[in-house]
């Protein structure tokens, strides 16, 4: 990767990250339907965008994203997605790893994917803000290397669980 230069994609993902913050900063607290709309097309970008992500693979030690989003605030995002889908929120989870030796459903909850989300990428969009471009390429590559281990599984969970609401015959039995 020229490290004086981003990409058309890191350009990309970066407004994408920027707009989920946007959204879910901003998520209404009644107006369910239009934001679930909005997840739904934005997640599978987002989604689309981290997958085409180029990294650098000969930097050693790689880099990792600040922590700069404080735990109140987390909690914040959280309790008003929790409000806004409301009895919605929880959904059973196949893909957690105690599924397999559990014999009761495992919940889900959409409010603590979308933080969990936003965290990542908040502390992306903070690292990049007003950075020079190797600051942004290591930022990429940290974010990159996040998507692989871990927020990538819990994007794919949450778009389940935001489909099932699309449908206009979903009716909440959680």
């Amino acid at each position: 990767m020229e490290e004086n230069k981003l990409t058309g994609n890191a350009l990309a993902f970066i407004a994408l990250c920027n707009e989920y913050c946007g959204e879910v900063e901003n998520a209404p607290l009644d107006e369910k339907a239009p934001f679930v709309e909005k997840m739904t097309r934005l997640l599978p970008r987002i989604y689309i965008s981290a997958l085409d992500l180029k990294v650098d693979n000969e930097v050693a030690d790689g880099p990792f994203l600040e922590g700069v989003l404080e735990e109140d605030y987390y909690d914040a995002i959280r309790r008003r997605l929790e409000t806004l889908f409301g009895a919605d929120d929880t959904y059973l989870e196949v893909f957690e790893e105690d599924m397999k030796y559990s014999d009761t459903p495992i919940a889900a909850y959409i409010s603590e994917n979308l933080a969990d989300i936003f965290q990542v990428l908040y502390n992306f969009i903070e690292m990049v803000k007003d950075s020079p471009t190797p600051m942004i390429n290591a930022a990429i590559m940290a974010v990159k290397e996040d998507f692989s281990i871990y927020w990538s599984q819990i994007l794919c969970n949450v778009m389940r669980a935001l489909n099932n609401l699309l449908s206009p015959d979903f009716e909440s039995d959680y």
